[in-house]
């Protein structure tokens, strides 16, 4: 599993609300962000003589929670004493940032969370105030209470659990370092696999299975197991890709080795095949454990393995035979849908099984907002979150979430089971 906490990445963080002189140039003329200071964030950022300013490499991002993908954008910003021409008083420290595509998003009360990362660049994340987003980035930096001014955080509290490791990846952090033991699992995977090119999802997922199958018990602890397993072939996989990656980069791209277009192409494929495999794993461990707890259920792939329209419900409890059969009730029907982050996705599972009233969404994702969780009680949708996941959650949402335990037993106890006919 991995060892890594947050602290491994960042020296210090701080976070605050965008005020209106903040964010909106028609109340400012200046583009700075005051209050680090009071946060002690000037620890990490400096102090800055009357005749000096510091200049920090940056990465400012805007993410939402119905965002595809983050607008991100990467330049300097100025940090400076904005009363150095006023000898008479005290020092007061801005962070000055030039216009760009993120900041021209921003509005007054957005969230804004600082850090400062081990090579000595910066961060800016800024997000609209109550999102998912938000609530995963103060989980994620150990944010408690966030006010008008700047709050700092702790960050060696702050273990990287794998879906809090997927989102700093979605902002472009790469967070896979090398660990003690990683080039003996690398001889294993080379071995087993040829070193030349990656297996596929399923084979890839079998072996991560075997390889710690002493390790977990998916009869008794199928929550704890899901995020093992997902855990450890994340950490394998990551080896075994670095390995690939670096044969390639050393054949170089084109004939010349320097082919633009190649290299850009197989960056793509890397960032492709990073994300539509991890989704892919989730399903295939829960169809292990699944099959392990003898439940009857059937995977939305193959030919006729469609409900109305032509969806595909990752998984219907007993199967499409029963979901088509007019006499089987209704009840005795489950649909689970599946889905490492949520995010504006979940709505897709609301229209895929017509006869299923409640919907059952599986998702390993952290600290979803509880404006989001509202509306999926609304719309008759059930989150199932492995438990140790559901900890990210306040404490009005975890009465409500369901663990995948639970799920299971419910579909025993209405018949989903190979030895209930």
């Amino acid at each position: 599993m991995f060892t890594d906490r947050i602290s491994d990445y960042f020296e210090g963080v701080a976070a605050k609300y965008l005020s209106a002189v903040d964010a909106d140039p028609g109340r400012s003329h200046q583009h700075e962000i005051g209050g680090l200071p009071a946060a002690g964030f000037k620890q990490y950022l400096g102090t800055p003589g009357k005749n000096q300013e510091y200049r920090f490499k940056t990465k400012q991002i805007y993410f939402t929670d119905e965002s595809v993908a983050p607008d991100i954008c990467e330049g300097m910003v100025t940090w400076y004493d904005c009363r150095r021409k006023q000898p008479h008083r005290s020092a007061e420290f801005r962070l000055y940032y030039n216009t760009n595509a993120v900041t021209e998003l921003l509005e007054e009360g957005d969230f804004l969370l600082v850090a400062k990362m081990r090579d000595g660049s910066l961060l800016m994340i800024f997000t609209p105030a109550g999102s998912t987003v938000e609530s995963q980035l103060r989980l994620l930096f150990g944010l408690d209470h966030v006010d008008e001014s700047f709050t700092s955080g702790t960050l060696d509290s702050v273990q990287l659990l794998l879906p809090l490791r997927l989102m700093l990846e979605d902002l472009g952090i790469e967070v896979s370092r090398i660990e003690t033991g990683d080039d003996v699992w690398l001889e294993q995977l080379v071995h087993l696999f040829g070193g030349k090119a990656f297996p596929t999802t399923s084979a890839f997922s079998i072996y991560a299975r075997k390889s710690i199958e002493e390790m977990v018990d998916p009869l008794g602890c199928p929550d704890q197991t899901i995020l093992d397993w997902m855990e450890h072939e994340e950490k394998l996989f990551r080896i075994y890709e670095r390995h690939l990656v670096q044969q390639r980069l050393r054949s170089g791209f084109g004939e010349a080795g320097d082919d633009v277009d190649e290299f850009i192409s197989f960056s793509l494929s890397v960032q492709n095949r990073r994300k539509s495999r991890v989704g892919h794993a989730f399903e295939g461990h829960l169809d292990e454990i699944f099959r392990l707890h003898g439940l009857r259920f059937q995977q939305g792939r193959g030919k006729g393995l469609t409900t109305e329209n032509n969806s595909r419900p990752d998984f219907i409890f007993p199967g499409f035979a029963e979901y088509r059969d007019p006499a089987f009730p209704p009840e005795k029907l489950f649909m689970l849908g599946a889905k490492t982050t949520c995010k504006d996705r979940w709505r897709q599972v609301l229209s895929e099984a017509h006869r299923i009233t409640e919907k059952h969404l599986v998702t390993m994702e952290a600290a979803i907002s509880e404006s989001q969780t509202l509306e999926m009680r609304s719309h008759g949708l059930q989150l199932v979150v492995p438990e140790k996941i559901q900890a990210t959650y306040s404490g009005s949402q975890k009465g409500w979430l369901m663990a995948l335990e639970s799920f299971i037993a419910l579909t025993k106890d209405h018949g989903c089971s190979r030895s209930r006919r």
